[in-house]
């Protein structure tokens, strides 16, 4: 389990970076990034079995995270599975203070894993659905 987040995190870091630099073709336009996120919010909340705004609180827990991961790549793998417990640990008790439940945490970690095994597959050739 913490290789797949461990994994999950670098993914999300990189493209977070890569769609931070994206510019010309690089990404979805701005209007295609919003309907994405408006689907995994929809997603999110079916599988999770929370509210939207509870879904809007995770989602956004989970986009401040990324912040903590751009300098993943500078880390020696100790660092790096240091800070990556660091921001689990942290970004668990965020969704336990929105309040969820034990289990509406694993599903929505669950879900992050979901997609970012997704991504992959479309990053390796896959259609990712």
């Amino acid at each position: 389990m913490k290789k797949l987040f461990v994994m999950a995190a670098l993914f999300t870091a990189l493209v977070g970076t890569a769609s931070a630099q994206g510019g010309q073709g690089g990404g979805m336009t701005p209007e295609q990034r919003a309907e994405r996120q408006k689907q995994m919010k929809t997603e999110l909340v079916s599988k999770a079995k929370i509210t939207e705004a509870e879904a809007d609180k995770v989602m956004q827990i989970q986009q401040e995270s990324r912040a903590g991961l751009r300098g993943l790549r500078d880390m020696t793998p100790e660092e790096r599975q240091k800070k990556m417990d660091e921001i689990k640990v942290e970004n668990t008790k965020k969704f336990k203070a929105i309040p969820l439940t034990d289990d509406q945490v694993k599903a929505v970690d669950a879900f992050y894993d979901e997609q970012m095994k997704r991504m992959m597959n479309r990053g390796n050739g896959g259609n990712g659905n």
